[in-house]
């Protein structure tokens, strides 16, 4: 197996191309349960119908693990909007409809996101008055089951010749589509796009008739259980959002 060509390196990973196959490549530190689900939960969001490049391997090269999938050529999202500013409108509205046709799915074996969202807000070291506060807030939130990535943004979407590929599925969960968005709003805070964050909000919000109100009710909930991994700069963010009670 060929291991010469990096095309990209991520926190604890790096992807190499071998011909038609991806070769993800963990750090050898990196949790073997958390590489297992990782295959695990592309598998069954390909068996649902999503356009994911498929497994074909899990593997261990040279002492690390490896999931090897099939290769999509092509661009990410992001590289193409930073190499067309002018239509990144465009881009943005695609993204919104790519992610809006994700939450049409259903894989009824992923983890549940509220419970995953729970066992977050219990890691976040925050004090037992928050905790009970966003514990409260989770419950009240209706369940619904439809497939929510986790980390959709553009750097995860590949533009092929024959559609759009998305990638690293390492965190979806089944559950409600606006905590989903509530992630990918944020996301874009976190790469410093601000005015890419008020534009996806909008659009999202417009094209799905959601209210923007309830996508918000979501933010301080998924800030604080996206923050246990994050890094010190990420999380002091994060935690930023958790006692905000309005959004401008």
């Amino acid at each position: 197996m060929n291991l010469e060509r990096i095309i990209a390196v991520r926190n604890n990973k790096t992807v190499y191309r071998d011909g038609d196959k991806a070769i993800k490549v963990f750090d050898a530190h990196f949790p073997k349960s958390d590489i297992l689900n990782e295959a695990l939960n592309q598998a069954r969001v390909e068996e649902a119908g999503l356009r994911v490049p498929k497994v074909l391997e899990v593997s261990v090269i040279d002492g690390k693990w490896a999931i090897i999938s099939e290769y999509i050529k092509g661009k990410t999202l992001e590289q193409v909007m930073a190499e067309n500013p002018q239509d990144k409108d465009k881009y943005l509205e695609q993204f919104v409809e790519l992610q809006m046709e994700v939450h049409t799915y259903r894989a009824p074996l992923l983890n549940k996101l509220k419970d995953k969202m729970s066992r977050k807000i219990d890691q976040t070291g925050l004090d037992a008055t928050t905790r009970y506060e966003l514990h409260t807030r989770l419950d009240s939130m209706p369940v619904h089951n439809k497939v929510c990535h986790g980390d959709f943004n553009p750097s995860n979407i590949i533009m092929s010749e024959d559609g759009p590929y998305i990638l690293d599925w390492s965190h979806v969960t089944q559950g409600n589509a606006s905590a989903d968005v509530a992630r990918t709003y944020l996301l874009f805070w976190l790469n410093g796009d601000i005015d890419g964050a008020k534009k996806y909000m909008q659009l999202f919000c417009q094209k799905s008739d959601t209210a923007r109100q309830y996508v918000e009710r979501w933010l301080p909930i998924v800030a604080a259980s996206q923050s246990v991994k994050g890094n010190p700069q990420e999380r002091e963010f994060l935690l930023s959002w958790v006692n905000v009670v309005e959004y401008q």
